[in-house]
């Protein structure tokens, strides 16, 4: 049986905005819903980094432009690119939303979005484990990201792509409407499939308004 469910696709394909619009739909169906999004910061017109940002609207730095300033004063810097991972900014917002997510009854179910499992958020092995006891949790659907496969593989990634339980769907541009509302449909019609018809009903209105 499906019990998570992840977008994968190229960057700037609009992940990130179809998993919030399937969580406003759950949210107007009353589902309990935990987690965080990934959301570029801009500055003059230019991408300067990248905030972490929880479904309640907290927000933290996940990475910015960097320069060698952490390296010379003898900090280990991690680093994507151009950007250095401010892992303890990120680990200290993200990671206590995770123990949100255990407890409660069998049929207390509750939504945990992770947006995304990236190469800057897997620098964390406390993430890492998070994820892991996360998908593994009876009570618990993931709703997330992952990255399309480029250059050497992903641990983690590759682990959600080979679960039986997981159901991952393309995005398509914005461009693509076809492509993109089927994504969004499907995504929707997996992840609801263990609610109340009443839910159901109330999710997909909320997603044609």
């Amino acid at each position: 049986m499906i019990k998570h469910v992840f977008l994968t696709g190229p960057p700037g394909v609009g992940k990130t905005t179809l998993v919030q619009k399937v969580c406003d739909a759950m949210k107007s169906a009353e589902v309990t819903i935990h987690g965080f999004y990934t959301e570029e910061v801009r500055a003059g017109g230019r991408r300067i980094g990248f905030d972490v940002v929880t479904v309640s609207g907290e927000r933290a730095h996940l990475s910015r432009v960097g320069n060698d300033s952490g390296a010379s004063a003898g900090r280990r810097e991690y680093r994507v690119g151009q950007y250095v991972v401010d892992l303890p900014s990120f680990e200290n917002l993200a990671l206590p939303l995770f123990r949100q997510v255990g407890g409660g009854s069998a049929d207390d179910r509750r939504v945990f979005v992770i947006d995304e499992i990236g190469k800057m958020e897997l620098f964390s092995q406390a993430f890492i484990r998070a994820v892991r006891q996360t998908l593994d949790c009876s009570n618990c659907s993931i709703l997330g990201t992952i990255p399309i496969p480029k250059g050497k593989p992903l641990g983690l990634v590759e682990e959600v792509r080979g679960r039986a339980d997981v159901k991952v769907f393309m995005a398509g541009f914005a461009s693509e409407k076809p492509s993109c509302q089927h994504s969004l449909s499907s995504t929707v019609d997996v992840s609801f499939q263990w609610l109340p018809m009443d839910g159901q009903k109330k999710s997909q209105k909320a997603l044609k308004s």
